[in-house]
């Protein structure tokens, strides 16, 4: 749930569009737990859960139709059931899948660095947090690898959980940089909470730009903007009826302008 925010976040600053409002984030974090739950009916083993190289690819293409997207998934869909087809695929020498590889984490990496332009990265606070969470995500999983036995709390089951998260490098330094951050003590301006307020305004108020972004497909919000009881679901966007009227655009005059000019 933390990587999929984090990936709708950079998904919508690489595509270009407005900052997600918690209506898209509530409802792409419930798709993907009715994705993990129907994952586990059919036994596939894995989880449902956004993809981090998918989000460079699209900074790479810079194409973020959701056209595209539903046509690779319909094409994978394809490549699961005619074996022949996925058989194709295989042959794609490694060191391709590994230069693109390289290029796509590159990106999404940098997409997320990018996000300490709102912090004061001129403040030693900063950059010690920056620093630690990063050279602790790369070397405490490196260890832990190198050294599995180093965990024995005498029960297997805890032993085998902190194994898997400590040799998460994305747990790690989000880890040590969260409670760093919260604990070391800093302004708000410092630690970057104005600036983004101020660039994620569209959060707490929707706008027209973001209803057309994050509304409901299909024409399914015009739908739904009559049941006014909806706007206080979470997934919903809230103030539907509202966030539809149309603005009226530059020299377009309302209707009590018209019938004073007429009686004048």
């Amino acid at each position: 749930m933390i990587e999929s925010v984090g990936d709708y976040h950079a998904c919508a600053r690489l595509a270009g569009a407005p900052p997600p409002p918690k209506h898209a984030i509530n409802r792409g974090i419930g798709i993907e737990g009715i994705g993990c739950l129907l994952a586990g009916a059919w036994g596939t083993g894995n989880g449902t859960t956004s993809y981090s190289e998918n989000v460079g690819a699209l900074g790479i293409t810079k194409v973020g139709s959701r056209v595209v997207i539903v046509a690779s998934g319909l094409f994978m869909v394809a490549m699961g059931i005619l074996g022949k087809m996925g058989a194709i695929f295989t042959t794609i020498p490694s060191p391709v899948i590994g230069g693109m590889f390289m290029v796509m984490f590159g990106v999404i990496c940098a997409a997320g660095v990018s996000n300490l332009q709102y912090a004061d990265m001129n403040s030693s606070r900063n950059i010690f947090i920056f620093g630690f969470s990063m050279f602790s995500g790369l070397v405490i999983p490196n260890w832990i690898l190198k050294n599995p036995k180093a965990i024995a709390t005498g029960v297997v089951e805890f032993d085998q959980m902190l194994q898997v998260l400590l040799t998460t490098s994305m747990f790690v330094g989000g880890f040590f940089g969260f409670i760093l951050d919260n604990t070391i003590p800093g302004s708000k301006e410092e630690r970057g909470i104005l600036a983004w307020n101020k660039a994620h305004k569209d959060d707490s108020c929707e706008t027209l730009e973001t209803g057309e972004v994050y509304n409901l497909p299909f024409g399914i919000t015009s739908y739904l903007s009559s049941f006014t009881w909806l706007q206080y679901i979470p997934f919903c966007p809230p103030g539907m009826s509202s966030s539809l009227d149309p603005k009226h655009p530059l020299g377009t005059p309302d209707p009590g302008q018209i019938m004073i000019g007429v009686g004048l």
